[in-house]
C-alpha cells in the first residue's frame, strides 16, 4: 500500500524560509507611512468572508497609533514535498504549514476576501485606528477629548466589521434563523454557547475520566499483487472486524489478536456500514480468487455476515432478464432492517436477511430503467436511471423494503447523471448538477425530499469553494465527512488560513433542511486542526479532528443544540504514533470510534513499492483511552 509523504517532524533549519540578514537599519527600522498615516480607517468590504466571524482582540491594541508596523516576517520555512510514486495528487494533509505563495498567505489575496497582513511570530491581528488629529503629529499627548474622539470611531469600526462578519456566516442572501452559540477558536477547538437542547436528544459517548489514548495495536497490510479492495471495517462489544484478502477478520478490541476469520471465494468488493440490532451486515464479494492469468474477477455474490459469531450465514447470486444467463454484477450493497439490496450497472436485487431469499432482481424496461443503488438504514431509497446514455433522466424512488414498489419519486433535474443518498431519515440526497461542481466531490447541491410524498422541501447549493464533503459520484451510498440529524445538514468548511503563524483551519456548520437555510451552528476546528463529521450520536455529531505535525489527532463530540465541543479522546504527539495516524486521510479511509477507541483503516491496498514511504503502512490502527 503505498501512503502519502509525511511532513517533516520538526522544522527544518536554513533551506527555503530561513532567517534573512536584516537590512539596513536592522529589522523594525522606521518605514515611510503610507498615505493617511499608519493604521488610517479602513471600511468594511463589499463582500465580506463567508462563515468566519473573528473576535475582536481584548485590551489595548498591539502597538499604539502611528508606530510603523513591523517587517514581514521570513518565508514560512518548509520544502515542497512532492507525493510518492502511485499515490494520486492530493493537497498537503489537514493542519500543515502552506506552501509559499498560496492565497491567504501573508503579503497574498485570502480566499475568503481579505487581504492577509504579514504576521510575526506570535503576533496580535491588527485592527483598524484612525489617524491622530492633524497637526499633532503623532508625537504629542493627545487631549482628552480627542481621545474621546478616538476610541468612539474605533467602536463604530469594530462593530459594524463584527456585524457584517457575522452576518456573512450563515446563508448568503438569507436570514441565519440562529438555534446555537457559535463558538471561538483556540488552538484545539473551544465550546460554543448556549442553552438548547438537540432536537434529537443526548448521545450516548461520554468523556472518559482520561481522554489521552495510547496506541493499542496495527495490522499488518496483507500481500497483494494487484489494486484490491479492502472496504469494510465494523465494531462490536467484542471484537473490531475489517475485510482482509479473500476474507474477513474479527480481532480482539483491546490487543489485536484474531479471534476468527470467515474465509470468501474471492475478494470484498463492497460492504454496507449499517447494521442491524442483533450484529449482522451485508458484503458482496467476487465468486473466484484473482490469478496471475485472470487479476480481475467479477462482483456477483452477496452474502450476511454474523459479526458476533463471525460467520457467513448465507450467499446468492441473481440471473437477470437484461442480462440474459450471465449473473447480474453489483458494485454497491446495503443494509435496510431485514432487506439487503445491491446495486449495479446491471441493475438491483434485495434479499431476505435472514434466509437470503430474493425479494426482487432487476429486470428488462422499455424506458431503459435500473436501479443504480440504494440507500438503507432507516429506510431504503433507490437511485434509479430510466432514459439514454446521452439524456439520462435519474429519480430518487422511496421504496417499500419488503415488495420493492416505490412509496414515492423524486425527479432529479435535468443535467444529473449520478445521485448520492445521504440520508433515508429524513432523505437527503446529494448531485453534481450539470458537472458544476468542478472539484471531484459529486456535490454542487444537496436536496431535502419528503419521503412520504416525493416533493422538494429544500434545495442546498454546496459552494466547492467553501465546503469540504465528498460523494463517489458513481456510488449511490458513498459520501464521507458530513452528518444529518437534528433536521439538519453538518458540512465542513474547506481549509483556510488559521490566525496562528502557520497552518490552516476550517469549522463544521450547518444547514436548516426545512428551509435550506443556513444558521448560527459553527464549531471552530480550532489553530492548525481542521475537523470533519463522523457520524450523528443521537443529537450530537461525532467529528475527527486531524492534527498539525506536531499533535495528535482528536475525537470530539459536538452538542447539537449548544455547539459545544467535549474531547472524547486524544493521541498521542510522539513521532511513531503521528506517523501511523498521518496514514490515514478522513477521505481515503474508514474511521468508527466507539466507547474510547478509535479504529482508523484503509479501504484500498496497491501492491508495494520500493519507495522507503511504504516501510511502515498499516492495514489497520487502534488507538484508545481505556
Amino acid at each position: 500500500m503505498t501512503q502519502p509523504p509525511q511532513p517533516p517532524n520538526e522544522p527544518p533549519q536554513g533551506g527555503f524560509g530561513a532567517p534573512q540578514e536584516p537590512p539596513a537599519g536592522g529589522f523594525g527600522a522606521p518605514q515611510e507611512p503610507p498615505p493617511g498615516g499608519f493604521g488610517a480607517p479602513t471600511p468594511p468590504p463589499e463582500n465580506p468572508p463567508y462563515g468566519y466571524p473573528q473576535t475582536p482582540p481584548q485590551g489595548p491594541p498591539a502597538q499604539p497609533p502611528g508606530t510603523p508596523p513591523p517587517g514581514p516576517p521570513p518565508g514560512y520555512g518548509y520544502p515542497n514535498q512532492q507525493p510518492g510514486y502511485g499515490y494520486p495528487n492530493q493537497p498537503p494533509g489537514y493542519g500543515y504549514p502552506g506552501q509559499p505563495g498560496q492565497a491567504g498567505q501573508p503579503g497574498q489575496p485570502s480566499p475568503y476576501g481579505y487581504p492577509t497582513p504579514p504576521m510575526q511570530p506570535g503576533a496580535q491581528q491588527q485592527y483598524p485606528y484612525p489617524p491622530p488629529p492633524q497637526g499633532t503629529g503623532g508625537g504629542k499627548k493627545l487631549s482628552r477629548q480627542a481621545q474621546i474622539i478616538i476610541a468612539a470611531s474605533v467602536a463604530v469600526v469594530l462593530i459594524i466589521a463584527g456585524g457584517v462578519l457575522f452576518a456573512s456566516s450563515g446563508d448568503e442572501g438569507g436570514k441565519s434563523d440562529a438555534k446555537g452559540g457559535s463558538s471561538g477558536s483556540t488552538e484545539g477547538g473551544t465550546a460554543g454557547t448556549g442553552g438548547e437542547k438537540a432536537a434529537d436528544g443526548a448521545g450516548k459517548e461520554k468523556a472518559p475520566g482520561n481522554t489521552r489514548s495510547k496506541a493499542a495495536f496495527q495490522l499488518p497490510v496483507p500481500e497483494v499483487t494487484d489494486v484490491t479492495t479492502v472496504k469494510g471495517s465494523w465494531i462490536t462489544d467484542t471484537a473490531y472486524v475489517k475485510t482482509g484478502v479473500n476474507e474477513i477478520v474479527g480481532y480482539d478490541l483491546d490487543k489485536g489478536t484474531q479471534l476468527w476469520s470467515i474465509p470468501l471465494p474471492g475478494q470484498v468488493c463492497a460492504a454496507s456500514a449499517h447494521v442491524s440490532e442483533d450484529n449482522k451486515t451485508a458484503v458482496a464479494f467476487a465468486a473466484a480468487k484473482t490469478t496471475a492469468d485472470k487479476n480481475y474477477q467479477q462482483c456477483t455474490e452477496v452474502g450476511a455476515i454474523d459479526l458476533m459469531a463471525g460467520k457467513l450465514l448465507w450467499s446468492k447470486s441473481v440471473n437477470g432478464s437484461n442480462v440474459g444467463d450471465e449473473k447480474v454484477r453489483f458494485s454497491e450493497v446495503t443494509l435496510s432492517g431485514e432487506t439487503i439490496a445491491a446495486g449495479g450497472t446491471d441493475g438491483g436485487a434485495a434479499f431476505d436477511l435472514a434466509d437470503g431469499s430474493v425479494r426482487w432482481k432487476p429486470e428488462v424496461s422499455a424506458e431503459g430503467c435500473y436501479d443504480m443503488g440504494y440507500g438503507g438504514g432507516e429506510g431504503l431509497v433507490a437511485a434509479r436511471k430510466c432514459g439514454s446514455y446521452d439524456d439520462p433522466q435519474v429519480s430518487i424512488q422511496n421504496l417499500n423494503p419488503v415488495t420493492g414498489a416505490p412509496i414515492s419519486t423524486f425527479q432529479m433535474p435535468t443535467g444529473v447523471d449520478y445521485a448520492s443518498v445521504v440520508s433515508t431519515d429524513p432523505l437527503v440526497v446529494a448531485a453534481d448538477v450539470g458537472d458544476t461542481a468542478g472539484d471531484g466531490s459529486g456535490i454542487s447541491d444537496f436536496f431535502s425530499i419528503d419521503a412520504k410524498t416525493g416533493k422538494l422541501i429544500a434545495k442546498i447549493p454546496a459552494d466547492a469553494d467553501k465546503y469540504a464533503a465528498k460523494c463517489r459520484s458513481t456510488e449511490v451510498e458513498s459520501c464521507q465527512m458530513l452528518a444529518v440529524g437534528n433536521g439538519r445538514l453538518y458540512l465542513p468548511t474547506e481549509e483556510h488560513e488559521g490566525g496562528g503563524e502557520y497552518g490552516d483551519t476550517n469549522e463544521i456548520v450547518s444547514f436548516d433542511l426545512a428551509t435550506g437555510k443556513g444558521t448560527s451552528d459553527r464549531a471552530d476546528a480550532g489553530d492548525r486542526y481542521t475537523m470533519v463529521p463522523l457520524r450523528m450520536d443521537g443529537g450530537n455529531i461525532i467529528a475527527y479532528k486531524r492534527p498539525p505535525y506536531d499533535k495528535g489527532g482528536q475525537i470530539v463530540s459536538i452538542d447539537g443544540g449548544t455547539f459545544k465541543q467535549t474531547v472524547l479522546l486524544e493521541n498521542p504527539a510522539g513521532e511513531t504514533v503521528r506517523d501511523m495516524e498521518s496514514g490515514f486521510l478522513p477521505d481515503y479511509a474508514e474511521l468508527l470510534y466507539r466507547n474510547g477507541r478509535l479504529f482508523m483503516s484503509d479501504t484500498t491496498l496497491s501492491k508495494p513499492s520500493n519507495s522507503s514511504l511504504d516501510d511502515k503502512s498499516y492495514l489497520a490502527v487502534s488507538f484508545t483511552t481505556t
